[in-house]
């Protein structure tokens, strides 16, 4: 990982740099180049018999919303383990990783979500600090509330769940951009993240 070196940061421009493609901010004191990369969001989704473990969310953005249990993933931690420590941070649950289940890019907002498949183990699990409440909802796609998920992320990782019909992930699942494009047209938007082509009021 890149460190800053110790100064004041005021000197700061956007160029390209000698043998780079991209503009970056460069520290016209020192030549420091900040380097700005996509943000990575883990989670899971948690099976509990024929059920599935969802959490309301209590911050924002999108309060009030359910959610499969995610965020972003620490320094020091494997992708798995940070799957793990969202769900019990969030819902108080503990749980064992199965597979990966599908890698989800958003490139506009800069995140790529790595969405796992988890067993719950036992079966005690409870409202976190970022949870309003957590319940279990069968999982069928009658009883899923997609209407009031939170985000796109949501809906895509559900769907593709929903597709093994009950077998094993053999491959994750993954969407080239023209996907991406075309599965987001079918969502509604948070107004802070609305898709590349939308027309704000």
């Amino acid at each position: 990982m890149t460190q800053r070196p110790p100064g004041s940061f005021n000197n700061f421009s956007i160029l390209t740099p000698p043998d780079d493609n991209r503009d970056r901010l460069v520290c016209g004191d020192c030549g420091w180049i900040h380097y700005e990369n996509p943000r990575i969001i883990v989670g899971a989704v948690v099976r509990s018999g024929t059920s599935l473990l969802f959490c309301r969310r209590a911050i924002r953005p999108r309060y009030g919303y359910w959610t499969v249990p995610g965020g972003f993933m620490e320094l020091g931690e494997s992708p798995e383990e940070g799957a793990k420590r969202e769900v019990f941070e969030e819902a108080g649950a503990v749980v064992e990783i199965r597979s990966l289940l599908g890698i989800y890019a958003v490139p506009r907002i800069g995140q790529v979500h790595l969405m796992y498949l988890a067993d719950l183990v036992g079966d005690k699990f409870h409202a976190g600090e970022e949870s309003l409440e957590v319940q279990l909802f069968p999982a069928t796609r009658a009883a899923i509330p997609w209407e009031e998920l939170a985000f796109p992320v949501n809906h895509w990782t559900l769907r593709d769940f929903l597709s093994l019909n009950g077998g094993n992930v053999l491959q994750p699942f993954t969407a080239t951009a023209e996907d991406l494009l075309q599965r987001m047209s079918r969502v509604d938007y948070h107004p802070r993240f609305p898709p590349p082509d939308a027309v704000l009021d």
